[in-house]
């Protein structure tokens, strides 16, 4: 029974021939029209499961409570001192402020008003007894440079510190870091080099890697309609990065990491080699038509008709 139909079907295309190939035309352009209009990507892996399950649940209602651990773009700025990274890590923050068609909220996560205000407040009461006794010992010459901040108000500076040693008020070991410090500067920007000089580190010491590092937080507006939804945010960050010069004029370098940077690398692979991998797949077909028909027009046939079966 299954013979005779093929048979009268084939029989059936043969004699109408140009009428079933305008048909299949017709079919795949209607086809082809519904799927653009009806079907879309959706790269939010979060509608992967059912909502309505009661552990989906409580997952909804703790992203809704703490969005910024799922759709988070950390940037990290890094720069030679403690200061520098401060200022970079501000003036960024302040720049993605102003975009809100790409970012729905920006904060400063190592900084901000109320920590450059109150930030003693948080230090151990031993460390913080240490600083204020060595910003006490350095006031004169933190006033010097204060009224007269020019080579004129180092080289007081300097003399304040030599007067001090010399009424034994400081040792000269004492100034050993800070001279040190200074001249390696004055060296380094003799030689044309990036020079920077850093008072916290004169102060508190050799600056660790979490000191030298600002982090913002940035939720970023997603299109779950594109393969990568935070594109247009993470290239907005480091296009922001660059307008801003941060690399000259401070140093630093901006990375990005988090939820949404590492989700668009993962579906960025997507895109590795599509043209590559979509020709050598045609070729293998037409290569196993060809083995098993030996015919250019059937082989033809079968494939177009592949083509508006995919539609």
């Amino acid at each position: 029974m299954l013979s005779s139909i093929v048979s009268r079907t084939v029989t059936l295309c043969t004699r109408f021939a140009w009428g079933v190939i305008a048909l299949g035309v017709l079919s795949a352009a209607i086809c082809g029209s519904y799927s653009v209009r009806h079907f879309a990507i959706n790269t939010d892996i979060q509608h992967l499961i059912a909502r309505d399950l009661p552990w989906r649940q409580r997952e909804i209602a703790y992203e809704k409570a703490f969005p910024e651990g799922f759709e988070m773009i950390l940037a990290v700025v890094d720069a030679p001192t403690p200061e520098l990274a401060g200022v970079a890590g501000k003036v960024l923050t302040e720049r993605l402020e102003t975009r809100k068609d790409l970012f729905r909220s920006v904060r400063l996560a190592t900084g901000g008003p109320f920590f450059e205000r109150h930030r003693m407040l948080f230090m151990p009461t031993e460390e913080l007894s240490q600083n204020l006794n060595q910003l006490g010992r350095a006031a004169p010459l933190v006033n010097a440079l204060a009224s007269d901040p020019s080579l004129r108000g180092v080289i007081q500076a300097l003399s304040f510190g030599l007067i001090g040693a010399r009424s034994g008020q400081i040792t000269l070991d004492g100034l050993q870091r800070p001279l040190s410090m200074a001249a390696d500067t004055v060296e380094k920007a003799l030689a044309g080099g990036d020079a920077t000089f850093s008072w916290y580190e004169m102060v508190n010491g050799p600056a660790g890697p979490s000191e030298l590092r600002q982090l913002i937080i940035v939720r970023p507006v997603l299109d779950y309609q594109a393969l990568e939804p935070g594109l247009k945010a993470s290239e907005g960050i480091r296009q922001a990065a660059v307008d801003l010069d941060l690399k000259s004029e401070y140093g630093a370098t901006v990375r990005l990491t988090g939820p949404v940077p590492i989700s668009d690398e993962e579906f960025g692979t997507l895109r590795e080699n599509a043209a590559l991998n979509a020709t050598v797949t045609i070729a293998v077909v037409l290569l196993i038509l060809y083995l098993a028909l030996h015919s250019t027009r059937i082989i033809l046939a079968v494939f177009l008709n592949l083509v508006v079966g995919l539609a």
